[in-house]
């Protein structure tokens, strides 16, 4: 599979064309494990099921990756989530993306790694080269908005220094799949709501900022039930 991207370097944006064969979403991804581990009891509690162990991998099918404006969900009861995405050339060739996991949070209430595979993953068209932001990562912050009936809430707002940053998240991905990445797309995993809720609404808006470079990333896209 292919996706036709455009590359942003620091000074100066060329086409690229990534070939990829495998994608892979990450959750649970807090590098505070024990805030993760209250928040997995805090779902137990309300009857929803979560992973016996922290962080995990839901494999995910390579061809629900889209780059569109729009698309379409089973139900009402969807919601998308920022991600910065790993673009895993090979293991001297690393572009960083940014998307949204969109789930399906009825299923996801009895079956998580379902709720990844109902709804597509939706990513930007352009990425960065890994090695521009590496050393100062941990100054990257991410958001992530809903528009519901016409009017935008806040719905994220976070700091990737919260998360595992790439060189733990691929590390972890090799010691569950193997140490040959060469084709994959990772999804990394996100940071809780503003509210503590999810917004289910007509549009879903996130960016992936770079305040030291000054630019950023970002998905718009309108997510329609289908009828």
């Amino acid at each position: 599979m292919q996706l036709n991207l455009t590359l942003q370097n620091r000074s100066y944006q060329e086409p690229l064309l990534f070939e990829y064969q495998r994608m892979i979403n990450a959750g649970y991804v807090g590098r505070d494990q024990e805030v993760v581990r209250k928040y997995i009891a805090e779902l137990k509690a309300k009857g929803i099921p979560g992973p016996k162990t922290t962080p995990v991998l839901f494999p995910v099918n390579p061809r629900a990756l889209v780059l569109d404006e729009d698309i379409e969900v089973y139900g009402d009861r969807t919601a998308g989530e920022v991600e910065y995405v790993l673009l895993i050339k090979d293991v001297d060739t690393i572009y960083v993306g940014m998307g949204s996991d969109h789930t399906d949070r009825l299923l996801e209430e009895t079956d998580i790694p379902r709720s990844k595979q109902i709804c597509p993953n939706v990513m930007c068209a352009t990425v960065w080269p890994l090695a521009d932001v590496e050393e100062h990562w941990d100054d990257l912050t991410f958001d992530s908005q809903v528009v519901k009936g016409g009017k935008t809430y806040a719905n994220q707002d976070g700091r990737l220094e919260t998360i595992m940053n790439p060189a733990s998240l691929m590390d972890f991905t090799r010691s569950k799949v193997g140490d040959d990445l060469n084709g994959t797309l990772i999804f990394s995993g996100t940071v809780g709501t503003v509210s503590g809720k999810y917004i289910y609404g007509e549009r879903f808006i996130a960016h992936l900022r770079d305040p030291i470079l000054d630019r950023s990333l970002g998905v718009n896209y309108g997510v329609h039930p289908l009828n």
